[in-house]
């Protein structure tokens, strides 16, 4: 067996190897190619995995934010939900720890406090917020001003100066002497032992300087200048009248030195008499009411002082005008020649006059005539020259402006047409 294992043929050997060779060189090729498709593909399904992944993430982060707007769209739903709360006013503070409310309704609730209110902010007068239900006390609010009450405060002084005001130097003094002293040099008082005048009323016909007095003394003086009309202080529901004159006292007193400047005071200030009243009646009444006790009542005024006008001094109510509350009066007479020279001086300064144009004649041809229709009278005459292109105003051209204010002045109000509405 040896021998003819010896005896076989080394080529046919030889030839075998070599194409087990070529088999297996083939097949590790083959196997090389597999596993590079294999690990690309396994890296393309990697990347889809990480993509997944990403837009997995992407999809959960909206899903939370879509989450938070659902609770947040859930939360405003519950409030619009809620019944609104009801404003009322703390009056009293009961033993047991309740509290005394009037509500803005009308009607007083001994009410029970939330545990979330501090028991210190239960303070009589200050405004707080009841359950609509039970009217348990839920909030204690700010104290804050009255829309209508903060926007009365002149914040920029307006362009109107002493200067601008013409034949009224004694009235001009005397307010001077009874608003602007006190708060400029009060020393002066004290040394000499008097309580300075704590109000001033002006009185006289329409168009006599009376609002451009206190316009003046708002730009002159430094101090907080607060003004009303007096039929803003006339509101509809009980009480708002008098809460709102109370709140413009304060708001004075918190801004103090201050000037509460009152302009027709006459719509709440009318005499009051025994005969029937109407429910708007009663209310003006509660408001004046409480505008006396104000001015002279408890509540120490403070550094503030009151600037009042009108033009019907004679229905003022009487409680008014006695010395406590107005302690000077000054009336604006109609300006003499004299002063409707001055007037017309001050609104011809910035107008082109002909050498031909004399004040004096003009004002002696005025007479009863007040500021307001003397100014008029110049805006007329100018308005002449500029009908005729002109840029200087002529004699003739206030001849016109007089003839003109005078006749509508006296020119009686013609009844409309009928078919003006028709």
């Amino acid at each position: 067996m040896a021998e003819s294992g010896q005896d076989e043929n080394p080529d046919v050997v030889t030839q075998t190897i070599s194409v087990d060779s070529v088999i297996s060189s083939e097949e590790l090729a083959q196997l090389r190619k597999t596993n590079i498709a294999l690990e690309g593909r396994n890296y393309e399904l990697r990347e889809t995995i990480r993509q997944l992944r990403l837009q997995s993430a992407a999809i959960e982060s909206e899903r939370d934010q879509y989450k938070r707007e659902t609770k947040k769209i859930k939360g405003e739903l519950e409030q619009y939900r809620t019944p609104p709360l009801v404003i009322g006013t703390i009056e009293a503070i009961a033993s047991d720890g309740r509290v005394i409310v009037r509500s803005t309704t009308g009607p007083q609730f001994l009410s029970k406090v939330s545990e979330n209110v501090l028991k210190t902010d239960l303070v009589p007068g200050s405004q707080c917020a009841l359950h609509p239900q039970s009217f348990v006390i839920v909030e204690v609010l700010p104290n804050k001003y009255d829309a209508l009450v903060t926007g009365m405060e002149v914040e920029t002084a307006p362009e109107v100066s002493y200067a601008d005001v013409g034949g009224l130097d004694k009235q001009m003094t005397l307010l001077k002497e009874a608003v602007e002293l006190p708060l400029l040099q009060p020393d002066l008082f004290e040394k000499v032992g008097i309580e300075p005048p704590k109000g001033v009323l002006l009185c006289g016909p329409p168009g006599t300087g009376k609002t451009l007095l206190a316009k003046a003394v708002a730009h002159e003086t430094n101090a907080t200048f607060i003004r009303v009309v007096g039929s803003e202080l006339v509101q509809k529901y009980i009480g708002e009248g008098a809460r709102l004159v109370r709140e413009l006292f304060s708001l004075a007193r918190e801004k103090a030195p201050a000037i509460i400047f009152i302009d027709e005071i006459d719509a709440i200030g009318s005499s009051r008499s025994t005969d029937a009243y109407s429910a708007g009646d009663h209310e003006v009444n509660r408001t004046l009411m409480q505008l006396l006790s104000e001015l002279d009542g408890f509540n120490t005024r403070g550094n503030v002082k009151i600037i009042a006008a009108t033009n019907r001094i004679d229905i003022l109510d009487r409680a008014l005008l006695r010395p406590g509350r107005f302690d000077r009066i000054i009336e604006f007479p109609l300006p003499d020649e004299e002063g409707r020279k001055t007037i017309l001086s001050i609104h011809t300064r910035k107008m082109h006059l002909e050498e031909s144009v004399s004040l004096e004649s003009i004002a002696r041809e005025t007479p009863d005539t007040n500021g307001s229709e003397l100014m008029a009278i110049c805006v007329e005459a100018g308005m002449n020259a500029i009908r005729n292109n002109r840029t200087s105003v002529l004699d003739e051209d206030f001849s016109k402006a007089i003839a003109s204010v005078k006749e509508g002045r006296n020119q009686k109000i013609r009844p409309l047409p009928d078919e003006m509405y028709s």
